[in-house]
């Protein structure tokens, strides 16, 4: 008798393992997605994994839907063959107009004959919540100066400031002005009233 071998041979499993790809328009909030697929010849029945995913994305850009796996208990890692992919989380810029209100200081003053001087301005209004006055920046010259009686104005410009954060696209600024009013002295000038005899 001549035996010729045979053999049972069991394949390894091929296994993917995807993150989700998700996007979203910037709203403040982080994007995250927790989904997790399998693919390829997926988990033998009763077998499988656990997902941790910490992809996490906030600000305008784009980044790896980061996760970890470990595999449950009875599943054995010699009968797998998995590919990871991590999906991508997008977040695109708010397109939505912003309205950024502001307002010059004004000042009255009177007149004296020394130079008088209003400086500053606020930020009086904004039209969505999400933006901040620190997401702009200003280079322009807020003071208005003047000696003489009347009403000088400090003349902003929304070209003055500048939107410097890359989840907005559509910022508007609108000036309110602001004065200095130097007001006249009110001046009474009387001659002397006087009587005699003749």
């Amino acid at each position: 008798f001549v035996i010729v071998d045979g053999t049972l041979k069991i394949t390894k499993r091929q296994v993917t393992l995807t993150s989700a790809t998700a996007s979203k328009i910037y709203d403040g909030t982080a994007l995250t997605n927790d989904e997790v697929t399998v693919g390829g010849d997926g988990f033998a029945a009763g077998e499988g994994a656990t997902y941790n995913v910490t992809g996490s994305q906030t600000d305008v850009g784009t980044s790896d839907n980061a996760f970890t796996y470990t595999l449950k208990d009875g599943t054995l890692a010699d009968n797998y063959d998995i590919t990871k992919t991590e999906g991508k989380l997008t977040v695109t810029a708010l397109e939505d107009e912003v309205v950024v209100t502001i307002t010059e200081k004004s000042g009255t003053e009177l007149y004296d004959g020394t130079e008088k001087t209003v400086t500053g301005y606020e930020v009086t209004s904004i039209s969505n919540p999400l933006y901040q006055a620190s997401y702009f920046s200003f280079s322009g010259t807020d003071s208005v100066s003047g000696t003489n009686a009347g009403t000088y104005n400090m003349e902003l410009k929304p070209e003055d400031f500048t939107n410097n954060n890359t989840n907005f696209t559509n910022v508007k600024f609108v000036i309110v002005d602001g004065t200095l009013k130097i007001t006249k002295r009110q001046v009474t000038l009387t001659s002397a009233t006087a009587s005699k005899i003749y």
